[in-house]
């Protein structure tokens, strides 16, 4: 295959890939379910000791405390961190005590190695309207009280960030969260960045038994196609699934979307960049100006086409007034 290839169509490396494992923890209601939800995510973690990982990622809201308050769940992350030998990816959704940062509630993903959180940290940007934020909550704030809306707005973070692993030939990878699986830019502007793996952390608690899970789930395809590189789709609940650089599926987690499950997945990497990494939405860009070409050719012909010439009635003749009367006499009996 030539450079040129390598360039415009990057395919995985023969000999590139990188052992992930996805946590899901599955379905935890009633009281306690922060806790318990962690005590989930923990044992099913544990069972992943000896298989030579270089990443361990679990899903949205996995975490319900804030890492930096609860230093006991901090240290047991790491000391599962040192068991399975590899760093793990976690995702925080609580309201932040640091006093020297932002307050509110965050959606955060939070990278913990051996040692402890390792500080690489990305906070949500695009939120929910009406599940994470209320839009302009002056005129709308009254949908919290008929629905599910949120009672507080989240906070919203601002930059993307690319991590990378000590660990696994310095893997680099770029976290998203949930709902910013659905926008193409931003998968976009992580590989540009130098991302070698897309990271999506999500949860569909609320759409079990519907089609919102398998949907969600097919976005990472698209991602991964588009940019050429794999994508792992980590769900709490849902589909967790892994797809290669070109968008085929590597493999899935279970069937059941509320199922609690941890699996391993060899993840086939890529290099080279594609039309899209390049270019960004050149294609819709590039209709939408055929389109307008279109319109302001339509608009020019309009324009200068000449105006149609005004209708001037018949003209009326000496002879034409005689023969009217002589007409209507003879149709006469």
């Amino acid at each position: 295959m030539t450079a040129c290839a390598w360039v415009w169509a990057p395919r995985p490396e023969a000999s590139g890939t990188a052992r992930i494992a996805v946590v899901q923890a599955g379905v935890v209601t009633g009281p306690g379910a922060a806790g318990r939800r962690f005590a989930r995510g923990e044992a099913l973690t544990r069972e992943l000791a000896g298989r030579d990982l270089d990443l361990v990622v679990w899903g949205e809201s996995s975490v319900g405390f804030d890492l930096t308050a609860r230093r006991d769940l901090a240290a047991r992350i790491a000391a599962l961190s040192r068991t399975v030998g590899a760093d793990i990816l976690v995702n925080v959704d609580a309201r932040s005590t640091d006093p020297a940062g932002r307050g509110g509630i965050f959606k955060r993903s939070v990278l913990v190695g051996p040692g402890g959180p390792t500080g690489d940290t990305y906070d949500k940007m695009r939120l929910v309207p009406f599940g994470e934020y209320v839009p302009a909550r002056a005129a709308l704030g009254w949908a919290t009280s008929v629905g599910r809306a949120a009672g507080e707005d989240r906070v919203r973070g601002t930059r993307q960030r690319v991590m990378s692993l000590p660990g696994a030939g310095g893997l680099r990878f770029g976290p998203l969260i949930c709902f910013e699986t659905a926008f193409p830019d931003m998968s976009r502007h992580l590989v540009a960045d130098g991302a070698q793996v897309l990271v999506g952390q999500s949860s569909t608690s609320s759409f079990q038994g519907s089609w919102a899970p398998g949907q969600h789930a097919s976005l990472a395809a698209l991602r991964a196609a588009e940019t050429g590189r794999p994508m792992v789709h980590a769900t709490l609940t849902g589909i967790s699934a892994v797809f290669g650089p070109t968008g085929a599926r590597v493999g899935e987690v279970g069937t059941a979307t509320d199922r609690g499950e941890a699996a391993v997945y060899d993840v086939p990497l890529a290099r080279g960049r594609t039309l899209y990494v390049r270019f960004g939405d050149w294609a819709v860009h590039g209709a939408l100006a055929v389109l307008a070409l279109f319109c302001a050719a339509r608009l020019y012909r309009s324009l200068r086409r000449p105006a149609p010439a005004p209708r001037v009635p018949r003209a009326r003749t000496a002879r034409a007034s005689a023969e009217r009367p002589a007409r209507r006499a003879s149709a006469r009996p």
